[in-house]
Order: C-alpha cells, then structure tokens, then sequence
C-alpha cells in the first residue's frame, strides 16, 4: 500500500491513482457502471456479486466447523469480543487488497510493466484470481511475486489447516465414536484423528486437481458453492437459537434450499444462455437466482416444518456434554438423589464425591503467579457454567456490534452510494485511501500488537515463575 500510494514510480499518491482510473473508464469502459467509470459504487454486477458474496458467505461461516470449533473452545467471556475484533480485522484484507492491487491492476493495464502488455487481461484470468499477482509484479517485480506469494501461502495453510481438523473432529466424534465404537479409548481416538487428516487431505488435494483439469477456476468455485452449501445456513442457524427447531425441519429444511438452488441455477443458466456449460454456470444471474433460492427456500422449508411438528429441546443437557466423569465413584442412588435447579449435582451430592488424596509433598507449583491465574480463570468459567445469566452482557454486545456493523456495511454505506450513482471526485478517492490505510493498521493493531499487550501480564508472571522456582529449587537442594 505504501508503495503503491507513496513512492511507486508507476503510480505514486492517490492523484496519480485517480488519473490513471479516469483514463482507464475511458478506454476500457465497465458495462453496468455509471459512465463506464472504475471510481463509482453504482455497479450493476457489483451489486449482484454482493448479494452472492451475503449468501456464500452466510455458509461459509454458520457451516466451517473450523467456525463453531474456535467459539466453543474459547472462553465465554472473551469469545463474542474475539469474533467481532477477528471480523473487523478480516475486512482489511478484501479493502486493502481491492484499493491497491485492484485498482493498480486496472491502472497498469497499459503500462509496458504490466504482464499481459499490451493485451488486456482475459475473462478466465481475472476469474482465477490473477489481477493481484499481476498487479504486484507490475509494481515490485519479482519481489512483488513473492511477497503475493508468501501472503497467500499463508493463507492457504492456516485455512487448510483448520479445515483439516475440523473435518478429522467431526469424522472423529460425531462418527466414529457415535456410531462405530463408542467405548473407543483415548489412544484409538487419537489414531482415528490422524487417519483422517490424512484422508481429507488427500480427497482436497483430487477435488482440487479434478477442479484444474476440467477448467474450473476459482472465480467459479466461489459463485456456485453459495448454492451448495446456502440451504443448511438458517436449519443450522436455528438449530442452536430456536427450542423448536425439529430434525424434520432442519435436515428438510438443509436438502429443500439444495434442490432449489440447483433447479433455480441451471435453469436460469438455461434460459439466459441456451446452453449449459462452465461459462454459462458461472454467469452472474444463475448463480445470484441459485444463492438466493437455496438460502432462502431453507429458510421457509425449515420453517414451516418445524411449525408443522415441533420439538421442545431442553438446552439444560447440553451443559453436561463436558462434564467430568468420576472414574470408579458409584452414581448416587436415583431415589434419594437430590437435583439443584438446572439439573447441576446438589450439595449433598457434592459432599459425597470423593476428595482427591494430596500427598505430603508440598506441591510448590499452587503459589506459582501463572498457575493462580489460571486457576483464577477457571473458577470464573466455572461460575459461568453454573450461572449463565452472567452472559447476558456479552449476548447484547453481540446482537448490538453485529447489527450495526450490518447495517453498516451491507446498507448505510453501500446503498445510498449506488443509488445517488456518485462517480468519485479526487478528494473522495484520496480519503478513501486512507480509511483503507487506518484499517488495515487496524487489523495490524489486533492481530498482531494487541495479543502481545494482553500477554504482557502473562510474561511478567512467567519471569516470576522462574524466579520462584528457582528460589524452591535452591531450598530443595539445600
């Protein structure tokens, strides 16, 4: 970015960046935006990329178990505040990538720099997502490549990673163990896990070389997986938020959006083009018909079916999933077996549990400043655990951040833009270069300054503990 705004001798400052975009609405001129222009947000095909980015996006969060994975792994009291900052920070990367290699692409089209001087890039370039790459090897060279290169790199690993666990977690637990072998131990678990992240890494890796070999790319992939997967957006939703959402309704609910978006998808395609083909599949308005009537025909279907027969689950049962087991304690007799109120163990029953036998060591380690933090920590999920009203706070943190960020980003800001088909001025395009700046450092602030300043304790407390133990380790030799 700096280079691109303040120093590249191809463009340099956002006045240059604005000529060079002004030439460019001239000569290459974008069908369905205002006046041909790159420097407006009245886009007809921006505005349908939006909406299909809405849908494939809703999937692509409410159905990564990666998603669900990191927020019932991370404490309560700090996980809606994670998922707001992360998202937050997440925007830097769409904002800063589009105001600078984006526009840069476009700028540089005719610049002897450019790759694909002196023809303009292809249809089937930009889908597979080369406007970047060009981009920074117009600007940098060769180092360009591979700064682009290392980014995506690690990209590519860190979601790739994830995916790879959660996979083996739900081929794990939610198969294996349920229906294979229950009583497996520990150890068979752990094997199981390793097997299947070796498995699905393999089946990415054919799906992936199948994908190249008959020519989808991933502008492609990106389109039509909104539809795939949009259907089961809200049953999984509601699954967790509504006590009435039946299995009838969520598993109709999931199979009815898929049917629909894939009717709605082929035959538009159909209609628009006659014919049916990876460029016709990949157009703009089957995929929007194809996103739209999955997402929202699993909406309706779950719906209306769990209204037709509903369930009443009880959330209490789900607090018992991670419940220790007392290994060799027999249960209280069920008759005389007291039950507090939400069904956690009264306190003649935690009276009888067996306390664990401490030894006549001393167990130095209790004093130590990391230890009674985290035991600190631990008491305090604890009372969550037994008194969960105490999130309320948190759950209206997030209901207000997630609205007004929607509204925000999907309506306030966007909209008013696109109807009042504004073209934008030099001034305009330079301030929004540097809300892109003051973002991305924001997204650098979270993720990468604000971690160390909350460990900042933990270290402290750390050089305690080694001084601390040093101290006992002493006392002991003496």
């Amino acid at each position: 970015m700096f280079s691109v705004y303040t120093s590249n001798p191809l463009i340099g400052s956002p006045t240059k960046m604005f000529e060079l975009l002004a030439e460019a609405s001239v000569k290459r001129p974008v069908e369905g935006n205002q006046d041909g222009s790159y420097l407006t947000l009245k886009s007809n095909f921006a505005l349908i990329f939006g909406v299909i980015q809405l849908c494939s996006g809703l999937g692509t969060v409410f159905l990564d178990q990666g998603y669900w994975q990191r927020a019932i792994a991370s404490r309560p009291t700090t996980a809606v505040r994670a998922y707001v900052l992360g998202g937050m920070a997440w925007f830097a990367i769409p904002f800063g990538f589009a105001t600078t290699l984006g526009l840069a692409a476009v700028a540089l089209t005719d610049n002897p720099a450019y790759p694909t001087y002196p023809h303009n890039m292809t249809t089937s370039q930009i889908s597979s997502g080369l406007s970047g790459p060009f981009a920074a090897v117009a600007l940098l060279g060769k180092p360009g490549s591979i700064a682009l290169l290392l980014t995506l790199f690690m990209a590519v690993t860190s979601s790739s990673s994830s995916e790879l666990i959660a996979v083996s977690s739900i081929l794990t637990f939610d198969v294996y163990k349920m229906y294979i072998k229950p009583l497996a131990t520990p150890e068979q678990l752990i094997k199981v896990a390793h097997t299947m992240i070796c498995v699905f890494g393999l089946v990415m890796a054919a799906f992936a070389c199948i994908w190249n070999a008959i020519g989808i790319d991933l502008g492609w992939l990106f389109l039509v997986m909104g539809l795939l997967i949009g259907g089961a957006v809200f049953p999984a939703a509601l699954t967790i938020t509504w006590k009435k959402q039946s299995k009838y309704g969520a598993v109709s609910g999931a199979l009815g959006g898929l049917a629909a978006g894939l009717i709605a998808w082929l035959v538009t395609a159909k209609t628009y083009y006659g014919e049916l083909s990876v460029t016709t599949t990949g157009g703009s308005y089957p995929t929007l018909a194809g996103n739209m009537a999955s997402v929202l025909t699993g909406l309706i279907v779950t719906t209306i079916i769990s209204y037709i027969k509903p369930d009443d689950f009880d959330w209490e049962i789900t607090r018992g999933i991670n419940a220790a087991s007392e290994v060799g304690t027999p249960a209280p007799d069920s008759s005389s077996r007291e039950q507090s109120p939400r069904g956690l163990p009264s306190d003649n029953e935690k009276k009888s549990r067996p306390l664990r036998k401490i030894g006549s060591n001393l167990n130095h380690n209790s004093t130590l400043p990391t230890v009674i933090d985290e035991e600190k920590e631990a008491r305090e999920d604890r009372e969550i655990m037994e008194d969960p009203t105490r999130l309320r706070g948190a759950f209206k943190f997030a209901c207000i951040s997630a609205t007004v960020l929607t509204l925000l980003m999907d309506f306030i800001i966007p909209i008013p833009m696109f109807l009042s088909h504004y073209v934008f001025s030099r001034g305009f395009l330079t301030g929004w270069v540097v809300i892109s700046f003051i973002w991305v450092f924001f997204a650098l602030g979270t993720c990468a300054i604000l971690p160390i300043w909350e460990a900042a304790r933990f270290f402290a407390d750390f050089w305690r503990d080694v001084k601390v133990g040093k101290k006992v380790r002493d006392e002991i030799k003496s």
